[in-house]
């Protein structure tokens, strides 16, 4: 499949969860190249069924990954991505979405919300978006019963996606 135009740039992204909607607006003038990745795997429908697979309570929740266990998925630019990181974005509180990564430069499809204020994570993740609505449906996720590994004990999904241009 092909990358998108740099002149798409939906404004926002709606996520269908099993536990309720929610919609998230992306920052392109800080995390382009991030903003384009996200939107476009949603609108191919990429995390459409994908389970958030990591949750730990006042901390985020964590999603994308299509095998379902945190080490799966690819961006639309290949396996990875480098980091687009902007001194000016930080993780001040709950809402903040970013990329989820296993190092620098290795972003794919995972991302994190967080659920409060997350300063240690400033410069190593990506952050290029925040909640615009459905933040007690985020808090509710945050709140699920999860196992000694952060997974939760029931399944909570991505049910669909889409993007929105205003």
């Amino acid at each position: 499949m092909s990358i998108p135009d740099k002149n798409w740039q939906p404004a926002y992204v709606n996520l269908s969860t099993t536990m309720g909607d929610i919609s998230i607006e992306l920052y392109w003038k800080h995390a382009p190249q991030t903003c384009r990745n996200f939107a476009e795997l949603t609108r191919r429908g990429y995390y459409n069924g994908t389970k958030f697979h990591r949750i730990i309570k006042d901390f985020m929740i964590q999603g994308g990954d299509p095998t379902g266990t945190g080490r799966g998925g690819t961006s639309i630019y290949g396996k990875t991505f480098d980091d687009e990181i902007h001194s000016d974005l930080k993780h001040t509180g709950a809402g903040i979405l970013s990329m989820a990564n296993s190092g620098p430069d290795t972003n794919g499809s995972q991302f994190f919300i967080t659920l409060a204020p997350t300063s240690w994570l400033d410069g190593k993740h990506a952050i290029f978006g925040r909640i615009h609505s459905g933040m007690n449906t985020v808090k509710q996720l945050g709140l699920v019963e999860c196992d000694s590994n952060d997974r939760p004990i029931d399944d909570v999904k991505i049910l669909r996606g889409s993007v929105k241009m205003q």
